[in-house]
């Protein structure tokens, strides 16, 4: 692609036209397919649903370890990817739970399954529940999100396309934004890794897993992708003008974390007495 073209005024248009033309066969069972219906259905319930409340939106790095969980029992959180292995040293589940990356999905499946809190996966991601061996209750049924890798934006209403940003908690944003929460207080992103490489490679763990709250979160054996930073930031920036234009509120407690993108507050002054 000629750095001219994109350059173009007409440039948004071809690349959203050639999108738009290379998911046309996606999008019948997008929106038509009793799953999909379904979880458009739920989406619609959840439209603004939480209006005046806050809500926890809680990262799986390891400043999670300096933090007092527990403190949230009471409070409305979302949690995201295998933040469930926590759950049991908890006592308590995360509100919702959302997960985005195929590689996640694709080998925690089983558990997913079995959660039974309200948790929100993509699309793309329904594969992995048609296969033999996993019991998928319906009464545990995933709320799919119809998800993108392209086309930046930040989605009001998640029941059309969303934006992935390369990170869960992107979409997570988007989805809280969805429920009409009025303030979204971030922790355990820590936006920091010890992991150098390109951007979503997909690399096999060979041992403890540094970067997340537990050793096996990504332990040995277990295939993920590099994190893309730089994209991640991208839809921060976009989060944070969509929230404050909205009038709302989002501010990062996380304990020792690198993102400069949101205001930092101290976790402990988060609580209410």
């Amino acid at each position: 692609m000629t750095k001219s073209l994109k350059s173009s005024p007409l440039w948004p248009f071809i690349r959203n036209t050639y999108i738009g033309l290379r998911d046309l066969p996606q999008l019948p069972a997008a929106y038509l397919h009793p799953w999909r219906v379904n979880s458009i259905q739920r989406l619609g319930q959840y439209k603004d649903q939480y209006k005046g409340k806050r809500a926890f939106i809680i990262g799986n790095g390891p400043s999670l370890k300096n933090t007092d969980l527990s403190l949230l029992k009471n409070e409305i959180t979302f949690g995201m990817n295998r933040i469930y292995l926590m759950f049991p040293e908890l006592g308590f589940k995360t509100t919702f739970l959302s997960v985005v990356n195929d590689l996640v999905i694709e080998q925690t499946a089983s558990d997913l399954a079995a959660l039974d809190i309200p948790k929100f996966l993509t699309w793309r991601s329904r594969k992995h529940f048609e296969q033999p061996g996993i019991n998928l209750d319906p009464a545990l049924l995933p709320t799919f999100l119809y998800t993108t890798y392209d086309a930046p934006s930040f989605s009001k209403d998640v029941r059309g396309r969303v934006w992935e940003s390369a990170t869960v908690t992107y979409v997570t944003i988007q989805l809280a934004f969805h429920m009409g929460f009025d303030e979204l207080i971030l922790l355990g992103v820590d936006h920091n890794y010890n992991a150098i490489g390109k951007p979503n490679t997909t690399v096999t763990s060979e041992g403890d897993d540094p970067n997340h709250f537990s050793a096996n979160y990504f332990g040995k054996g277990f295939r993920w992708q590099l994190p893309d930073l730089e994209t991640s930031e991208i839809g921060y920036k976009m989060a944070r003008q969509a929230i404050e234009s909205a009038g709302r509120k989002i501010v990062d407690a996380t304990v020792g974390g690198k993102l400069q993108i949101f205001e930092k507050v101290d976790f402990n002054s988060t609580i209410k007495s």
